[in-house]
Parts: structure tokens; C-alpha cells; sequence
């Protein structure tokens, strides 16, 4: 004769089943941190001060290239060159900004160091994650370096403008734009601010170091 286990046994094997589910090991979660050249391991998704340095941004940044790659001459434009010439138009725009404000502008790409760069339509497509990945590495940025969090809305949207600027002048140099079609998309520039700049081309190294230097130097400044 089959026995028919009654309903508290049928209770206690559930309880039992669900319990051992608990203590069951949870199953490891992706790798989300990346070893630096440093030494440092930076966790891209929760990303802390400690683990930052200006060696590795540098670094990265000189091996990264704007416009997918898609510029004239003999070496990719990377996001080195474009933030040392975007740190360059804020001070023209803003020729009394603190050195910290400065500062600010030649960071303005540095999580690109680790998340790459993508034309700005793109970042859109993607969603917001993106954009709280890149504020997450910026404030872990900012702060390791002196600066606040989040700069105010009034720097920033200077930034923003030196940033379309220097889009304007490597579109009509290096990137294949006419000038109509760089007009369109990111404004006319005050010719006057960017006539005497040219754009370097160089290997990473040289842009590597220019970086660090800049960046140093400005710290300095701050104090």
C-alpha cells in the first residue's frame, strides 16, 4: 500500500528545501574591477579615490582615440590631446578661473581612461547607466584629486562650451567636417579663442607626459 506523506511532513521538507537554498554558496558575481598598471585595482562599478592615479588616467587617455579613430595624420587624436586643448579653451574663456576649476576641465573626460570614449549620440542610445557609471568615476576622480564631487552648474557649463568648442576645431582639422556641417552640429566658436591653436598629433608617450605635467602643475597651484 502507497503511503501519502501527510501535510506537516510535506511543510517541514519545504522548510528544510528553502533553508538549505539560503546556505547554499551564492554564485560569484562578474569581475567588475580592473588590475592598473599602477598596481591599483579599480572597481569600474564602485569605484573609491584610493585606487586612482594620474599615471593611469594619463595613460589610458593617451591610447584612447576621439572620433573612433576616424582623423587625418600618422597618430590616432587622443582624449589626452583633446583635454589638454579643452582645458586650454576654458582658461581662454575664463581667464580668472582658480587653478581647481582648471583642473576640472582637464579631467572632464577621465573616466574614458577606463570606459572608453563614444560620440555623445551614442552615449544617449545606451541609457542612463551609462551616465551613472561615468558620474561615479568622476566624483571618485574629484575627490582624489581635491576637487569637489560634482563642480557647480556654472563651471560646468563653461566646460561644456570649450568642450563643443574644441569638438568644432578637430571636426574642421583632422576629422573630415566642412565647416557648415561643424556649424550644424556644434556651433561656431569665437574664431578669436581658437585661431592661433593647431592640433597635435604625436605618439602616446609625448601626450602621456603632457598630461601629467599639466595636471601636476595645476595641482601645484592649488596648493
Amino acid at each position: 500500500m502507497a503511503l501519502t506523506p501527510s501535510a506537516n511532513a510535506l511543510d517541514r521538507g519545504a522548510d528544510i528545501g528553502a533553508r538549505l537554498r539560503v546556505m547554499a554558496p551564492r554564485k560569484a558575481e562578474p569581475r567588475a574591477w580592473q588590475r592598473m598598471l599602477s598596481g591599483r585595482r579599480l572597481d569600474l562599478l564602485d569605484p573609491t579615490p584610493v585606487d586612482i592615479e594620474i599615471e593611469d588616467i594619463a595613460h589610458g587617455l593617451a591610447f584612447v582615440a576621439r572620433w573612433n579613430g576616424q582623423t587625418k595624420g600618422e597618430y590616432p587624436y587622443s582624449v589626452a590631446e583633446h583635454s589638454l586643448l579643452v582645458e586650454t579653451l576654458f582658461t581662454r574663456l575664463v581667464p580668472k578661473a582658480p587653478a581647481k576649476w582648471r583642473l576640472a576641465a582637464l579631467l572632464h573626460d577621465a573616466p574614458e581612461y577606463v570606459i572608453g570614449d563614444m560620440i555623445a549620440p551614442v552615449k544617449s542610445s545606451v541609457g542612463p547607466g551609462y551616465s551613472a557609471l561615468d558620474d561615479r568615476l568622476t566624483a571618485a576622480i574629484h575627490l582624489r584629486f581635491g576637487l569637489p564631487a560634482a563642480v557647480p552648474r556654472t563651471v560646468k557649463s563653461k566646460i561644456k562650451r570649450a568642450d563643443k568648442m574644441s569638438a568644432w576645431f578637430e571636426a574642421t582639422q583632422i576629422a573630415g567636417f566642412a565647416e557648415s556641417e561643424a556649424n550644424r552640429f556644434f556651433g561656431r566658436p569665437d574664431m578669436s579663442l581658437v585661431k592661433d591653436l593647431s592640433i597635435l598629433l604625436r605618439p602616446p608617450i609625448e601626450s602621456r607626459l603632457a598630461f601629467v605635467e599639466r595636471h601636476n602643475t595645476l595641482l601645484a597651484e592649488m596648493g
